[in-house]
Parts: C-alpha cells; structure tokens; sequence
C-alpha cells in the first residue's frame, strides 16, 4: 500500500504541483472528463509516475465520496491538489457556485477525515476572490462555517446573479474554508492551505491572448508590477514548498501569486478595472 496524491482537475498547474510532489507515490489523477484524467495519466506514466485516472465532478458529492474510497483502496492519502473548477466564461452562476464554491468545500470536508498523519493539501483559488471588497463579519463567517450540504441555501448567494459576482465569491469561499478546515485537518497532523494565481499561462489563457479579448489582457499584464504573465511551474513551486517539510508551520494561509495584479488593481495602474469588476 502505498502513499497516495490526488489531483483534481487535469490542467497544466495540477500537473505542474503533481510532478513535483508525487515521485514514489501512487497518483490519482480525477478530471471532469475521463479522456483528459488518462491523457495525463499516460504522459505521467511516461515521465516515471505511478498513476490511476478517475473520472469525477467536482459538482457531485456523491461522485466525489467516490474518489475518496478509490483513492483510500490504493493507500494512505497523504497529499491533496485541486486545481479544478470552471471560469466566469465557461458556465452560468449556478454552476459555478455548484462546482467552484460548494464542490471545493465538499473535497476539503471529505478528504480532510481521511488525510494521513503529516499530510497536506493545497486549493487551487483566483487573484478573483481578492477583487471582492471586504465581506460582512457574518457572510465571511457563513461561507467558513456553515454545513458543506447547506451552503447554497446561504440568502446572500442566491442574490447573485452575475457570473463573475459568483466566480469571486467562490473564490473568497475557498480561501475562508481553507482557513476553517485547517484546524481540522491540524488534529489529523496534516497542513491545508491555498494558492491564488493571477495571469497564468495555459492552454485556456494562452487561447484568450490570442482571441477577441486580448487587448485588455495585455494592458493588464502592462499594467502589473511583473510585467509579464506567470507559468504553472512557478505555481507548482510555490505548492511543492508549502506541501514539504519546510511547510509545515503554515496551515490555513492564503497566497496570491499575481505578478503584483491584484496590488495594482487596487493601488496601481489597474484601477480602471474597478468599474468593470
């Protein structure tokens, strides 16, 4: 039996997190699509990995229950990656509050009872969640507390109406559950934190440089302390760190890894984003 990684969501920073923290482990490697799970599945077992492709919906408890028990068969879960989820563009409000806000609390909740002694886990967030201005003492309270089964009930969520309102609050929502499940997690011996990243570049991304919206991405990334876009590995660095021996002081953080985007955004050039976010 051997110590077991899941990757949830077979996307370039995933991937990136998983090839550096999965070498002498079994990889699950979970995806919405079957077909995208095996094809990286295939190119990890080619790279030396170990690894078994599951198909799963980051939406659906009861498919991800069933991730926790394939993954519990093979071994002792010592490391947690989700980096799944769908983007403003992509999906209408209910199904980003389903996937990304109560999906993403439901794998915390779920693998934080099985994670072995001296385990971690990251969540993958959005520089998005930190364009929302500060909360109510008792929303933030709500999205960190309330029962994973009863969240979209939540008065103030069912307000939204807007995509990139629900992908923000989502995305708050992660950072707020990380914080709370983190003293669960921590009688379980294991670390739980998130990672915000800004402009990266992937497949998605890159398509959007090179589409009918460009423009503003580059007079974003113009616009950022960085001037640049970042990579998955610089990502994934960030993740290997924080789920290694060094890390194991931090448990419940967040960390934006934006190029100085959401900085900017607020006190910088970006400004001009405001009237449109």
């Amino acid at each position: 039996m051997k110590q077991v990684v899941v990757l949830v969501g077979a996307g370039s920073i995933g991937i990136a997190i998983a090839r550096r923290v999965s070498a002498g482990k079994r990889l699950v490697i979970a995806d919405y699509s079957f077909e995208n799970a095996k094809q990286a599945a295939q190119m990890l077992d080619n790279a030396g990995f170990e690894c078994t492709p599951v198909e799963a919906d980051l939406g659906s408890k009861e498919s991800f229950l069933g991730l926790v028990n394939k993954a519990t068969a093979l071994g002792e879960v010592v490391n947690l990656i989700n980096a799944a989820g769908v983007s403003p563009s992509q999906a209408p409000v209910e199904r980003i509050l389903q996937v990304d806000l109560y999906g993403t609390s439901v794998l915390l909740d779920e693998f934080g009872k099985v994670i072995g002694e001296g385990g971690s886990g990251v969540i993958i967030s959005s520089q998005s969640g930190h364009r929302l201005p500060a909360l109510p003492h008792e929303q933030n309270e709500a999205l960190a507390t309330t029962p994973t089964d009863k969240l979209l009930e939540l008065p103030f969520l069912k307000e939204i109406n807007d995509t990139l309102k629900a992908y923000q609050y989502s995305k708050r929502c992660n950072v707020l559950r990380v914080m709370y499940e983190a003293t669960r997690w921590g009688r379980r011996g294991a670390t739980i934190n998130s990672i915000s990243p800004g402009i990266i570049i992937t497949p998605l991304a890159n398509d959007e440089l090179h589409g009918p919206r460009k423009e503003g991405y580059l007079k974003m990334i113009e616009g950022m302390p960085a001037r640049r876009a970042g990579t998955p590995d610089e990502v994934g660095d960030l993740a290997e760190f924080l789920m290694s021996s060094r890390g194991r002081f931090i448990s419940g953080a967040d960390f934006l890894i934006d190029g100085g985007c959401t900085a900017s955004y607020w006190y910088g050039d970006l400004q001009y984003l405001k009237s449109t976010h």
